[in-house]
């Protein structure tokens, strides 16, 4: 007769962060081994490619905060998060840029507008 195999684990239902596959132990007894969820390559924003590099690693979001700096980026403008055909379109990126000018710019001349108020009040 078949070995009966018990959870390790609280829960008992079969969902994809419960995934297990079963393993003989030295003594000869049948148990589960849980497997952990696979981690996607990251991929670009533009392009909806995934990055190439040896500097992108593909691992799950929390491991990412273990990293180092290197090991998730690309050396280049938008290393770790575009690909290197954007920048060589060069169309998206200069848009881009021109958007973060105008946020910084807005972002100035509200403090301009805030400190005129502050000087009328007083």
């Amino acid at each position: 007769m078949v070995q009966r195999l018990t959870f390790r684990r609280r829960l008992s239902y079969n969902t994809n962060s419960n995934r297990r596959k079963v393993s003989k132990t030295p003594g000869g007894k049948l148990v589960y081994l849980y497997q952990k969820k696979l981690a996607k390559t990251p991929i670009s924003g533009d392009y909806k490619t995934k990055l190439r590099g040896v500097g992108v690693r593909s691992v799950r979001p929390h491991k990412l905060s273990a990293l180092s700096k290197r090991q998730k980026t690309v050396s280049r403008a938008y290393g770790g998060s575009l690909c290197h055909k954007t920048k060589l379109r060069g169309v998206r990126s200069v848009q881009r840029i021109i958007r973060a000018f105008l946020i910084e710019e807005q972002k100035s001349i509200a403090r301009v507008l805030k400190a005129q108020e502050a000087s009328k009040k007083h």
